[in-house]
C-alpha cells in the first residue's frame, strides 16, 4: 500500500509517517529529509535555501520526481511531504493539520528556538513555498480536494493519528 502523509511544518507528519512505517514495516521516504539534505549539499540553512528554492524550480522537480520513482517502485511505501499527495500514486493521502499555536511550539522545542522564532521561520517558510508550490506546479496549497483524509493532529496523540490511519488503510484493503 502507497501512503502518502502530509501537512504544514510542525503538524506531525513525520512523526506519523515514523510511527505508521513501526507498526506496519513500511519504509518511509520524506521530502524534508530530502529537502535538508539538499539544503546541507549546498551548505545553506532551511530558510536559506527556502528562498534559494524560490528561484530554482529545479530542487521541487527534482524532490517531487524523487518521490514519485520511489513510490513506483515500491509495493508499499509511505511518502511523507507538503506536495506529495500531487505526484505520487497514492491508495491514500492523508493531510495532517494542526493550530499555529500548536505547531509553532512543536518546533520550538524540537530545534531548540524560542517560540517567537520558531513562528516568525513557519510562516516565512509557508508564505515562501506557498507561493513557490503555486508558481512551480500551479498547486494552492489551501486547496484539499486532493486528500483522502484530514487529521487535525492536536486533537489526537500521536500513536492514535497513526492507528486511525491503519483503520483506514484496513477499509481501503477491504475494499479491493
Amino acid at each position: 500500500m502507497i501512503i502518502t502523509i502530509g501537512g504544514l511544518a510542525g503538524s506531525g507528519t513525520s512523526t506519523t509517517s515514523r510511527i505508521l512505517s513501526e507498526k506496519t514495516g513500511i519504509p518511509v521516504i520524506s521530502a524534508g529529509d530530502i529537502f535538508r539534505q539538499m539544503a546541507q549539499e549546498k551548505g545553506m540553512e532551511i530558510l536559506e535555501f527556502s528562498k534559494f528554492a524560490e528561484g530554482n524550480t529545479q530542487i521541487d522537480h527534482q524532490i517531487d520526481q524523487r518521490q514519485a520513482e520511489l513510490a513506483r517502485q515500491a509495493d508499499d511505501l509511505i511518502v511523507e511531504g507538503r506536495l506529495s499527495a500531487y505526484f505520487v500514486d497514492a491508495d491514500l493521502k492523508v493531510w495532517c493539520t494542526a493550530p499555529l499555536d500548536i505547531r509553532t511550539e512543536r518546533i520550538s522545542q524540537r530545534e531548540n528556538k524560542t517560540i517567537s522564532q520558531a513562528r516568525e521561520e513557519i510562516i516565512t517558510r509557508e508564505h515562501s513555498e506557498a507561493q513557490r508550490y503555486l508558481e512551480i506546479h500551479n498547486i494552492d496549497t489551501k486547496n484539499m480536494d486532493v486528500y483522502d483524509i484530514i487529521i487535525n493532529t492536536h486533537a489526537f496523540k500521536a500513536d492514535s493519528v497513526a492507528k486511525i490511519i491503519l483503520k483506514i488503510t484496513e477499509v481501503i484493503k477491504c475494499q479491493q
